[in-house]
């Protein structure tokens, strides 16, 4: 026999893995700064002290929601050609920073990360184990590495389409064709759409990828 009152809800217990879940929520939503461990109690229906329990303070939220966001990234793994292996891999991470934002300006602690360490062996590894010499190796790392995070960082500052394309037509009512002939026919690119058949990150990476290659059959490491 009931008293007719209705059963209450069990409250999912409180982890860090739900806690950190729930900050990279907040985080893609509303962005970096609007994350703070009262915001992150709220959301989560707790008090703020609770959250102490789990995470020791609001750099630790961030290092540990910067790890659930990297883990994401699908790491060079070794298949027969290392250029595809390794692009696979950087449009991987690359499209994780577009779904995550906020990743790059996480500060470091100055502590070792398990998850970024594992990314940057296994990607050093593979560039290795493809044949390039130990400067060769170095060089290309640091080159993919700033055109991954660069693009994302530069996509990160553009407006939305509608808005970019209305600064688009009003460079153009201003910039005088006849001095800056090519910067207009860019702009005029642009507003067409007829450069939007190449993604401009892949344009890049297969640069990169190309000129890489290329050293590493014969040309010196300069």
């Amino acid at each position: 026999m009931t008293d007719g009152t209705a059963p209450t809800q069990a409250r999912e217990p409180l982890s860090r893995e739900r806690v950190l879940r729930t900050a990279m929520m907040l985080a893609d939503r509303d962005g970096l700064d609007a994350l703070s461990m009262r915001r992150l109690a709220a959301e989560l229906g707790v008090e703020a002290m609770s959250l102490y329990y789990h995470v020791r303070n609001k750099d630790g939220i961030l290092a540990g929601i910067a790890d659930l966001a990297l883990a994401e990234v699908d790491p060079p793994t070794g298949s027969s050609d290392w250029k595809v292996d390794v692009r696979r891999s950087a449009i991987s991470y690359h499209e994780t920073l577009l779904r995550h934002p906020w990743v790059t300006r996480v500060p470091s602690t100055g502590e070792a990360s398990v998850v970024q360490l594992r990314y940057m062996d296994l990607l050093l590894k593979r560039l290795r184990e493809a044949g390039l010499s130990p400067e060769l190796t170095h060089h290309a790392y640091h080159a993919l590495d700033s055109h991954i995070i660069g693009s994302a960082l530069w996509l990160a500052r553009i407006p939305p389409k509608a808005e970019l394309d209305a600064m688009a037509r009003n460079a153009l009512a201003q910039i005088p064709p006849d001095i800056y002939p090519d910067l207009v026919l860019h702009i005029e690119q642009h507003l067409s759409g007829a450069a939007r058949g190449l993604k401009f990150f892949e344009f890049g990476l297969d640069l990169l990828l190309e000129g890489i290659e290329r050293r590493r059959v014969g040309a010196p490491d300069t």
